[in-house]
């Protein structure tokens, strides 16, 4: 692995608290991702499902966890299976974990060969009365493909009919919205990753350069600050496609005056990062595009404020619709008549600013998190307002990443990445 692994004590302790919230005598399974065809002999690069990372530090193909806490013997209380490895596989694809490798990663003690599961499982389903399936309820989710976790799961209710189930993934999406000490370190490694690609941009911006040519300088920085490379599709928008929310082709050719909306960051160990900005293909803001980005920075500047325990996020999104609101009339793109007519469920300002302000951040870039439960210190969103103008040839969005603190201003780990207009101008002018 390229990125410096998080100690073992933390799987422990997350398996701990996740073992806690299971009823007596339930068995937990979390299974690996696929490898994915693309098509021939092509597949994608593996990317570990982040559950059964969290709770394993294990980032291989055809791993198995099971948490057991009520299991007889103390050393099937915590069982991991991984793929087997030889020396075939060793010349051709590299050596996989060692049973010590992977002993040493998870703090667990008891490691089989993958080939051995059937076996094990049985003699542990006759002591348990419930197993825990690992479903995917994330309120984004829209995922068609069967995975890995899909098929163990009809393959289990074929096969033990009588027992009963429980859901591991509402536990999960309570504990992972929380973040410890170390999981912060690795998010802050991202973001500032992140800040590396961003100031290495400013100055390779210029009228004539393609999207794509700046995705390239980002990738770069990326991958040698020991990063996989992007922690998501990016967007390097210029022009009027920094008014398409969700643009990713990055092939136009960047024009003199012009903006350049850039939704891009870098991830690290698995854990990502988020970062807008928006800055001047020529290296100055005109007037009116300053006016525009003023208003998108104070109301991202407001909004950070808002980000404190005790908060519910639909709320938050209400009042950050408020902040928007004044800013709109300022500028002039709303007036009092769009303000009387507007109403709860179509809000005046949604037709400059459509999209969310915040999102849950961590080991998915919409990562987990209950939106009906109050917001708690340790957890990580994003804070992302925009303006987006397509009858005046622009969009503005801008977005860091930001810790909800027990005392005092929520922290922003994004704090020293260029944002305000003098900074971006002097940089991009150098």
């Amino acid at each position: 692995m390229r990125y410096e692994p998080i100690p073992a004590k933390v799987y422990k302790q997350n398996r701990d608290q996740f073992a806690k919230h299971l009823r007596p005598k339930s068995l937990a399974v979390f299974n690996s991702n696929d490898i994915y065809p693309i098509s021939a002999d092509s597949v994608f690069p593996f990317e570990q499902h982040r559950d059964i990372f969290y709770l394993s530090g294990i980032d291989q193909e055809e791993s198995i966890l099971v948490v057991f806490p009520d299991a007889i013997e103390k050393m099937n209380k915590e069982i991991l299976f991984i793929k087997e490895t030889n020396e075939h596989i060793a010349i051709w694809e590299g050596a996989m974990l060692t049973k010590k490798k992977a002993s040493e990663l998870s703090g667990i003690q008891t490691i089989y060969w993958l080939s051995e599961f059937k076996k094990v499982f049985q003699e542990l389903s006759c002591q348990c009365n419930r197993f825990y399936f690992n479903t995917n309820e994330h309120y984004r989710q829209s995922v068609e493909t069967q995975t890995r976790e899909d098929r163990f799961i009809y393959w289990c209710k074929n096969h033990y009919p009588a027992h009963g189930v429980g859901k591991s993934n509402p536990i999960l999406q309570k504990l992972r919205s929380i973040k410890v000490p170390e999981e912060i370190k690795q998010i802050q490694k991202a973001c500032d990753i992140t800040e590396k690609g961003f100031r290495r941009v400013l100055s390779f911006i210029k009228p004539g350069v393609w999207e794509y040519e700046i995705e390239a300088e980002f990738a770069h920085e990326f991958i040698r600050s020991r990063s996989k490379g992007f922690a998501y599709s990016p967007i390097i928008a210029s022009g009027m496609n920094a008014n398409i929310l969700h643009y990713t082709e990055n092939n136009k050719k960047c024009l003199k005056g012009d903006l350049i909306l850039m939704d891009i960051a870098g991830e690290y160990g698995n854990y990502s990062s988020d970062m807008s900005r928006t800055v001047p293909v020529s290296g100055k803001f005109t007037s009116r595009q300053k006016e525009v980005y003023k208003s998108v920075l104070n109301v991202k500047k407001e909004a950070t404020k808002l980000l404190v325990p005790g908060t519910i996020w639909k709320e938050f999104h209400v009042e950050v619709g408020k902040l928007m609101t004044s800013e709109l009339l300022k500028i002039g793109l709303l007036d009092k008549a769009d303000i009387q007519n507007q109403s709860v469920n179509k809000p005046a300002y949604k037709k400059y600013f459509m999209h969310g302000t915040s999102h849950h951040m961590g080991l998915d870039t919409h990562d987990y998190g209950l939106l009906h439960l109050p917001m708690e210190a340790n957890m990580v969103f994003t804070v992302e307002p925009g303006i987006y103008i397509p009858e005046e040839g622009f969009g503005i969005r801008l977005e860091d990443d930001v810790i909800v603190q027990s005392e005092g201003a929520p922290y922003n780990l994004m704090e020293s990445i260029p944002i305000e207009i003098d900074e971006i101008e002097t940089l991009m002018n150098k």
